[in-house]
């Protein structure tokens, strides 16, 4: 690992406390700082550094892991307190930030030196629960570490927080905060919004319209759990593109609905009332195919084996254990439970070509296939 250390670390929560993990997984030494004395002591006890405390060396970087409405002022106070300290952020809404910190260059409160030793950072990386308890040193592998240097940063600090990123596992690109906001708007703050739109008209379904819940509904509202006090600061921060994202969605909506009143007024077969939900569907699926694929490719389309396994301790891992024997590499996978059975669907995405002999090797071991 070449990040140098030590690492000061405002804030304990779940990014904070993952970055600490995998820093000091490595033997990096890692000071803890937090407004909470609670959050704080319990990133220690997982293991994501040492608390502060008055012997410690000076930091040689500092990661601010707040939520955004604060992210300015944590950065500028760390900027002054440690004026030979690199500075980095985990926050989510770039723009903001750094029009608050060429403010405070432009009042005096920094000083242009000062700004130079900040780099924009954004892991694309988390999950539904937060907090200390929920974090993992190897949260960033595999994933976009967003560095959003500005026009003075100092190119070894660039260097210091791209090493930062390479050394916990994730992928590095360089964005202009701008197009930071539009591109996060887009893939993640206006998905939140529509998971939690969604599951919000839940609460007044009825007992038997949630009985027929699927895979389907789960994977649409699976990130409305998320939390709502650290959304609110990241929607409203990004306001600007989120807002331009979600009158576009709001406009295709507007343009279905049309044509389905159309449908339930006059019938089916009303005019264009077939074209636009066909439309609809169709312009998703351009959509979905643009996604990258495993490893960042080319998305490209797989198979589906799904295998009816109980639900008692070992039997999933015995069914991924019994695909390794049969040669065969699992590229993707789903689980779904069966409404009031003790038995899961397991959903095994493979090579096409793979297909038959998944379904043949696990039938003859003793395996339900589900043949659709």
């Amino acid at each position: 690992m070449a990040t140098k250390g030590p690492v000061r670390i405002i804030g304990s929560g779940l990014l904070g406390a993952s970055i600490g993990l995998g820093l000091s997984r490595a033997g990096i030494a890692v000071q803890l700082e937090d407004a909470s004395p609670a959050a704080r002591a319990l990133a220690r006890d997982v293991g994501a550094g040492e608390l502060l405390h008055d012997l410690q060396e000076d930091p040689v970087l500092v990661v601010v892991a707040v939520p955004p409405d604060v992210t300015s002022d944590v950065v500028r106070a760390a900027l002054l307190a440690h004026p030979q300290a690199f500075v980095t952020d985990v926050a989510s809404v770039k723009s903001v930030l750094l029009e608050e910190l060429r403010d405070a260059v432009d009042t005096g409160e920094l000083s242009t030196a000062d700004l130079a030793r900040y780099v924009g950072g954004h892991p694309m990386a988390g999950r539904e629960r937060s907090g200390a308890s929920a974090a993992d040193p190897d949260l960033f592998s595999g994933r976009p570490w967003v560095l959003a240097p500005h026009d003075g940063s100092d190119p070894e600090a660039i260097l210091t927080v791209r090493t930062l990123a390479v050394d916990l596992g994730a992928t590095p690109t360089v964005m202009a905060t701008r197009e930071h906001d539009d591109a996060v708007a887009l893939v993640s703050h206006v998905p939140q919004v529509l998971s939690s739109i969604v599951a919000a008209r839940l609460v007044d379904a009825s007992d038997g319209a949630l009985a027929l819940a699927g895979q389907g509904l789960r994977d649409v509202t699976r990130i409305a759990a998320s939390d709502p006090r650290l959304w609110a600061s990241i929607l409203v921060g990004n306001a600007g593109p989120v807002a331009t994202a979600l009158a576009q969605v709001r406009t295709d909506l507007d343009e279905l609905v049309e044509a389905l009143e159309r449908a339930a007024t006059d019938g089916p077969l009303a005019p264009g009332a077939m074209a636009a939900a066909s439309h609809t569907v169709s312009r998703g699926n351009a959509g979905v195919s643009r996604i990258p694929g495993k490893h960042g490719g080319v998305r490209r389309s797989y198979g589906e084996v799904t295998v009816l396994v109980p639900d008692s301790p070992g039997e999933l891992g015995r069914l991924f254990a019994t695909v390794g024997e049969l040669d065969i590499n699992i590229e993707d996978f789903a689980m779904e439970h069966a409404p009031a059975q003790k038995v899961g669907l397991a959903m095994l995405s493979v090579l096409p070509e793979s297909v038959e002999a998944l379904q043949e090797g696990l039938d003859a071991l003793g395996w339900r296939v589900v043949i659709a």
